[in-house]
């Protein structure tokens, strides 16, 4: 079986809420190669995290087309098992569920997985090490700095060795400094992971680390420019 050209591949893709009175997408048209980093930038209401929920099949579209890694989950009923296997979500507020430790909620993705427990936790330690985190793996969530909290939520996106890292204003939260630190770690792993990494962001500087920038307006696409970076 060939592999496809484009990791991800999106037509005339249309979604509305409220029975039709809110179009959050108005047809995008959008292609993205395997270990991409692109940003997703647009004001308040554009449309840019209904689409990286709809690539991160936490939504489905209404019309149109769109296929990752090959699987078309406009068709597919069940996309549990492609959310586990493919995608990892770093989210702005962090999710992280607060009467677990670190180490456990690194876990939690695993949870499904046929993966032993001493495996999964094996996992979960060396993650927690990548991301500077080893000495706060029994900490509960809410004795953690938010820039620490982000780092937890990074290692948990990465536990399942995902192929395409979602994250949504992942150093909204945060300070200028921390958010700094945050933004290098998801372009250092992206780098040595390989992975395809999306971030939906407002911000210039943030969408500036990425390869590419695609502007989101009232659910369309305005722009799509690549990004002519020095590394």
């Amino acid at each position: 079986m060939n592999k496809p050209d484009y990791f991800i591949e999106i037509q005339n893709l249309k979604k509305s809420y409220d029975e039709g009175t809110i179009k959050a997408l108005n047809g995008i048209d959008l292609k993205i190669k395997k270990g991409e980093f692109v940003s997703i930038m647009g004001p308040s209401g554009s449309g840019k995290s209904t689409l990286l929920n709809m690539i991160g099949a936490l939504d489905k579209g209404d019309e149109g087309s769109l296929k990752v890694a090959g699987i078309d989950l406009m068709q597919k009923k069940d996309l549990s098992q492609f959310r586990s296997s493919e995608i990892g979500f770093v989210f702005q507020l962090h999710n992280l569920i607060p009467n677990l430790t670190v180490v456990e909620n690194v876990q939690i993705p695993m949870l499904e997985t046929p993966i032993s427990s001493k495996k999964m936790e094996k996992r979960a330690l060396d993650l927690l090490k990548k991301v500077e985190l080893e000495d706060k793996i029994n900490q509960r969530p809410t004795k953690l700095s938010g820039g620490e909290r982000q780092r937890v939520a990074i290692a948990r996106a990465l536990v399942n060795h995902p192929s395409i890292i979602l994250a949504d204003e992942p150093t909204g939260s945060l300070d200028s400094k921390t958010g700094d630190i945050i933004l290098g770690l998801l372009k250092n792993i992206h780098k040595k992971e390989n992975v395809t990494l999306i971030m939906v962001t407002h911000e210039s500087y943030v969408a500036n680390m990425a390869d590419r920038i695609i502007n989101v307006l009232d659910g369309k696409i305005r722009d799509d420019s690549t990004n002519n970076i020095v590394s």
